[in-house]
């Protein structure tokens, strides 16, 4: 059995040292089930991996011992159910037990699983359902008619099961779980076999979905480990309102925390609510979060409770800034470890309050483990002080294997073996990344990367539209608001369209990525091969201001 220190990165006097001293697990085999769950119900069955608080103070603590027995029923209904080596299982859930038994029974049976967005409208369900061919799904009621809208476009979706209850085409959930024999043997895995499926946005075509091996969980230790402050230490329990169907919630968090037997608060909030997250905080002793950007601002809103058991707070998908930062100072009594990555190789960059000072508005050091670069188009590195590209190498432990059924994305997105990410910055001389804006249209709204395409597509889809133009604009709270610029057709104007469109992605594409503002325009300003000139949008926005 692969055995495992209780750190990765090994605490020196300076930060270099620590860097030149790192070395990444060379594994034959590793499977994030065994590491996570397995280990320590044979070390420490009793020890609490989940705290899942389920309404009216109550809370259900669940041990590893638990967590593995569930787990092992579930991979056991999957190979009933026909899920083989390779196959997808789709998880439409929020943070609960029921998404970490689905995510560890995956794996556990060598499986690949699909965690996908509550939010998500019938559409990009179906878009990510299909492109995956997702055998198996689990959800709930409330996310099931979304599914069964579009079930009948997706031939292999097999079998759905429903934590709530069997209902209509879906099956009891809990019902074949305790049916199922609670004894499984995982199947041997090497860290490069395929085990993760996350779609991500681009700014052209429909999202990629970026494959990950079972090495992305270490992948993510290092910065982990450093951001938290060289975590864990004892006592150490973690949340963050991050949804576990990405990665800032699932790879920043969860997984590993289980991984360091640290114990998860799992809890999704409805609508973000400042007031409910500090009584969270103290309720539960939470000692460590994720807390994106735009919570960390809303949080802001409201009068700090005075000291919280927060020992460290680590922040990213968007930028702080310097005023959140300080702000977090006198608010929260401790400093915010700012940390970046995405959805194809995560937690490269970051900062370690504890071994070195972070700069306000700096997006930190490369973590142990991780060649970063500020890169030309060409992806060779530039000096200090000049502008490019961020690059990342692909020798990272946390690299994704491929775009799904997209080799050639996959091969353009390196150059000179630097995973071009497309966020434009600078380093300076004591190695510190500055971001300056994004190369492409992707925009970073709340946290979330979100890819005009798939907006534009169900806005175009109304009969009054022609064209439909998405971008992001500067917004205090959220980094960046979604603005669509809209032609229609002559004559179709109502008072109701703007909120009629509105809805429409609410609904088709999902809440997170309904535009906040939109313009009708005459013309869509386009390319000679007609396509949108999302530049001339943002200054016709800025002439508009």
């Amino acid at each position: 059995m692969t055995t495992f220190a209780d750190t990765f990165v090994p605490r020196r006097e300076t930060w270099d040292t620590t860097l030149a001293d790192f070395q990444w697990p060379q594994l034959d085999q590793f499977n994030m089930a065994t590491a996570c769950v397995e280990r320590w119900a044979r070390q420490d069955p009793n020890r609490i991996a989940l705290i899942c608080p389920t309404g009216q103070g109550a809370v259900e603590n669940v041990s590893f011992q638990t967590l593995n027995r569930l787990s092992n029923q579930f991979s056991n209904v999957l190979t009933a159910f026909g899920l083989a080596r390779g196959d997808r299982c789709a998880i439409l859930l929020q943070q609960s037990l029921e998404t970490a038994i689905c995510h560890f029974g995956t794996y556990k049976c060598a499986g690949i699983a699909l965690p996908l967005f509550t939010l998500f409208g019938a559409d990009a369900l179906e878009f990510r359902l299909q492109n995956a061919g997702a055998k198996i799904l689990v959800t709930d009621r409330a996310n099931l008619p979304k599914v069964l809208e579009v079930a009948d476009n997706l031939p292999e979706l097999k079998t759905i099961f429903c934590i709530d209850g069997g209902v209509e085409t879906a099956l009891d959930f809990h019902t074949n779980l305790t049916a199922a024999s609670d004894t499984f043997t995982t199947q041997i895995t090497s860290p490069d076999d395929p085990a993760l499926l996350v779609y991500t946005s681009g700014t052209t075509g429909p999202p990629k979905g970026a494959l990950h091996g079972h090495r992305v969980l270490l992948g993510h230790l290092p910065c982990v480990e450093t951001a938290h402050n060289f975590f864990p230490h004892k006592g150490d329990l973690q949340w963050t309102p991050a949804d576990w169907a990405w990665m800032g919630g699932l790879m920043n968090t969860m997984m590993p925390s289980l991984f360091y037997g640290v114990p998860v608060v799992a809890y999704r909030m409805g609508k973000f609510d400042p007031e409910k997250v500090y009584h969270l905080i103290q309720t539960h002793s939470i000692r460590n979060a994720f807390l994106p950007p735009t919570a960390l601002k809303l949080m802001r809103q409201v009068p700090a409770p005075g000291a919280t058991t927060l020992r460290s707070v680590l922040s990213g998908g968007e930028a702080l800034g310097a005023g959140t930062f300080e702000w977090a100072r006198s608010g929260l009594g401790l400093t915010i470890n700012e940390i970046y990555g995405q959805t194809e190789c995560n937690l490269v960059l970051g900062n370690c309050v504890v071994a070195f000072d972070p700069k306000p508005g700096s997006m930190g050091r490369p973590n142990p483990g991780a060649t970063v670069a500020v890169v030309d188009e060409t992806g060779i590195p530039v000096p200090a002080g000049t502008v490019g590209e961020i690059g990342i190498h692909r020798n990272h432990m946390g690299m994704f294997l491929e775009y799904w059924k997209a080799p050639e994305k996959s091969e353009a997105k390196f150059k000179n073996d630097y995973l071009m990410t497309g966020d434009v910055a600078e380093m300076d001389d004591d190695g510190f990344f500055w971001f300056s804006s994004r190369d492409d249209d992707v925009i970073s709204s709340a946290g979330y990367r979100v890819g005009p395409t798939e907006i534009e597509n169900c806005l175009q889809s109304h009969p009054d539209v022609i064209f439909a133009g998405v971008i992001g604009i500067p917004d205090d709270i959220r980094g960046q608001a979604i603005k669509a610029f809209i032609v229609l057709r002559k004559g179709s104007y109502t008072d109701s369209l703007k909120e009629d469109l509105i809805d429409s992605v609410k609904k088709r594409v999902s809440p997170h990525v309904a535009p906040r503002h939109i313009e009708f325009l005459d013309e869509m300003p386009m390319t000679a091969t007609s396509k949108i000139m999302r530049r001339d949008l943002r200054l016709l926005h800025e002439e508009s201001e």
